[in-house]
């Protein structure tokens, strides 16, 4: 499953468009950055709602290959520049981390 998939299946909205045929292997669900950085995996789909450049940093950090604010959560200015500039792909969706991750499931 790819993350322009993800967009599509779901009608996600893409907010910061990275690699959009990067492939999503696995989910993680976390707000807290510095636990995010020891759980989360590579080619995650990381659920969150921390829209800030420090999630931007996780982000890359774990190699995840997006980011999904729920509940429509912001994405501040300046992680969507840091976004943007560093490649890291960033959705929306107006359902809560336990609707997007039982969505998940049943896909991946």
């Amino acid at each position: 499953m790819t993350v322009q998939t993800l967009c599509n299946s779901f009608g996600w909205t893409i907010l910061t468009e990275g690699d959009l045929s990067r492939a999503v292997t696995g989910c993680y669900c976390g707000d807290l950055l510095s636990w995010v950085m020891g759980k989360a995996q590579e080619g995650d789909c990381w659920l969150t709602v921390m829209g800030n450049v420090n999630a931007v940093a996780v982000a890359v950090l774990t190699d995840c290959a997006c980011i999904v604010l729920t509940e429509h959560a912001a994405l501040d200015e300046e992680a969507k520049a840091r976004a943007e500039q560093q490649g890291v792909t960033i959705l929306t969706t107006e359902q809560n981390a336990y609707q997007a991750a039982a969505a998940l499931s049943k896909v991946l």
